[in-house]
């Protein structure tokens, strides 16, 4: 996997150093999602728009690469298509539980 990373990300990117604001940001692994809410509640608070910051634990391997991305990619239209998240919200993270995968989620501000 690491190969094929390298194939396609011309080089690492730190979420840090990003200051791109997000509706929706999704991490594959727990440490991840750890240290992607301290980041953003380490930040001053300026917009106060809402992030929503979602985790769903995938392995490192091409077999869970390929079975975890096609609830994560339905999650992501789902988000795409609805016009008041914030009231939808909801909604979605019950949907996407029959899914069978186990996430974590929660709500940051800009």
């Amino acid at each position: 996997m690491l190969d094929r990373n390298k194939r396609i990300e011309p080089q690492p990117e730190r979420f840090q150093n990003c200051r791109d604001l997000f509706d929706l940001i999704l991490t594959c692994e727990e440490r991840v999602y750890d240290r992607v809410l301290e980041d953003l509640n380490s930040r001053e608070q300026e917009t106060c728009q809402p992030v929503h910051v979602i985790n769903v634990d995938i392995q490192d391997s091409h077999e869970e690469a390929a079975l975890g991305a096609f609830p994560i990619c339905e999650l992501c239209q789902c988000f795409q298509h609805t016009e008041d998240v914030e009231n939808e919200i909801d909604e979605l993270l019950q949907e996407f539980e029959k899914s069978g995968r186990a996430f974590l989620h929660t709500v940051c501000f800009y």
